[in-house]
């Protein structure tokens, strides 16, 4: 299931997207008098009962009798992002690809341990949206392709082997960076932390759609122009782990959402470097779950 949240004549709304068209199930359960959840971030909350009703109400939209007042082409929605307010920061894996650690410095730059940093809630901003490339703060912002984990059961002190009994589904994030503001300030909040700096989308996966999560290719594109290329098996750190290593002191709450590191072929790691302008055009595609895309202003 690929679970959405859109605008569509004025107003915000979710559904499930399928092939070149979204049906629009908030929509759809209160023509039926179903009760779905208000949100996709509340559907995620009631866990398994939603993803059961969701189906149903899918079947009702696919039958030959339902309305197509509650089906939109692709072309008719405002994409939002997926949970358009997060609860809380995204998390965030640092150097998680062997030669994107290299391409940031060295081997030594290679961690032993999960490196962790967050990106604020106002960061957030969705498939197909504008997003300002802030010339009068930093002129070197940068792209990172990533496959982000959505977690769907609460969960603290969780073992590697529990992980992905906690995970919802997946998306994709661009976990665009202002590195003269990373080195300038010694830390990566500020420079992670511009606003509409992390894309998400355009939907979130279900969880029973991707067998293998750790065996996805992932490629970003810079103006057609392939930059990175890669497989999330070669991250360091493996999704459970990463999950287990986060709740080891925190808990884990449904909708939490942890990008897991971005692969080689930043703009950084080129030389001279090749960092974003205004008008270029990035599409970072995640095997199994689409592209999201998103063009510079």
């Amino acid at each position: 299931m690929k679970l959405t949240s859109f605008e569509v004549n004025g107003k915000a709304t979710y559904g499930v997207v399928e092939g070149e068209h979204v049906i629009d199930l908030l929509s759809l359960s209160e023509s039926c008098s179903k009760g779905l959840p208000q949100s996709v971030q509340q559907g995620i909350e009631s866990g398994e009962e939603f993803l059961r009703e969701a189906a149903e109400l899918l079947k009702i939209a696919r039958s030959e009798n339902a309305s197509a007042s509650h089906i939109y082409s692709l072309e008719e929605i405002n994409w939002l992002p997926p949970i358009p307010f997060v609860k809380r920061n995204i998390m965030c894996v640092g150097k998680n690809y062997r030669e994107h650690a290299i391409e940031m410095g060295s081997e030594k730059d290679i961690p032993e341990n999960i490196m962790i940093f967050t990106k604020a809630t106002t960061t957030v901003t969705g498939h197909e949206q504008k997003v300002p490339v802030h010339d009068k703060v930093t002129s070197e912002l940068d792209y990172e392709g990533e496959l982000a984990v959505v977690i769907g059961r609460q969960g603290k002190g969780i073992t590697p082997d529990e992980a992905m009994n906690h995970v919802f589904g997946y998306t994709i994030v661009n976990d665009l960076t202002a590195r003269d503001l990373q080195k300038k300030h010694g830390q990566f909040f500020i420079g992670k932390s511009l606003d509409s700096t992390c894309p998400i989308g355009p939907y979130i996966v279900t969880k029973d759609e991707i067998d293998t999560p750790q065996l996805l290719t992932i490629k970003t594109w810079i103006n057609g122009e392939v930059r990175q290329s890669s497989s999330t098996d070669l991250m360091i750190f493996k999704i459970p782990d990463i999950i287990s290593t986060l709740s080891k002191g925190m808990t884990l709450e449904p909708g939490d959402i942890i990008a897991t590191g971005t692969p080689a072929g930043v703009g950084k790691g080129f030389n001279p470097p090749r960092f974003l302008k205004a008008g270029d055009l990035v599409e970072i595609e995640v095997e199994g779950i689409g592209i999201l895309t998103n063009q510079l202003q």
